[in-house]
């Protein structure tokens, strides 16, 4: 009996901060899918903003910075990648949780959403700044 040997499938070198990202990325769309499945089986959709805004912030925006940062390492190992990081890992949990308690009828949480609104935009316009200056010709 003749016996094969399967090498490996050779792996693409990934930067550590585009893991980080895609980890928790799917981490987003699996609370953002279970959000959007307890609104179907409760029929009650009052969430339903917060459960767009996990799949698109924390999923789809967190999964594609960390596709770039990948590509891109110089980018995903700068000084402004970890400030994105952190301002839009701090921004997001508080944004949902502030919203939550605001489609539940808590008018006064209105300024903590705000800031974390805030917060969460300086994070986007933190990974613009970077990929400007970080991606060359």
């Amino acid at each position: 009996m003749q016996t094969t040997t399967v090498s490996p499938i050779p792996q693409p070198q990934f930067s550590r901060a585009g893991i980080i990202w895609l980890k928790l990325a799917v981490l987003y769309l699996i609370l953002g899918i279970s959000l959007g499945i307890a609104m179907g089986a409760s029929q009650n959709f009052t969430l339903r903003p917060v459960h767009a805004h996990i799949n698109l912030l924390g999923w789809t925006t967190m999964a594609l910075a960390g596709l770039i940062y990948s590509v891109f390492p110089q980018a995903g190992e700068s000084r402004l990648a970890r400030l994105h990081f952190w301002l839009l890992n701090l921004a997001l949990p508080v944004m949902m949780g502030a919203l939550t308690l605001l489609l539940l009828g808590h008018m006064s949480i209105a300024p903590v959403l705000a800031i974390g609104e805030i917060v969460a935009a300086l994070a986007i316009l933190t990974f613009a700044a970077n990929l400007f200056l970080n991606l060359k010709h």
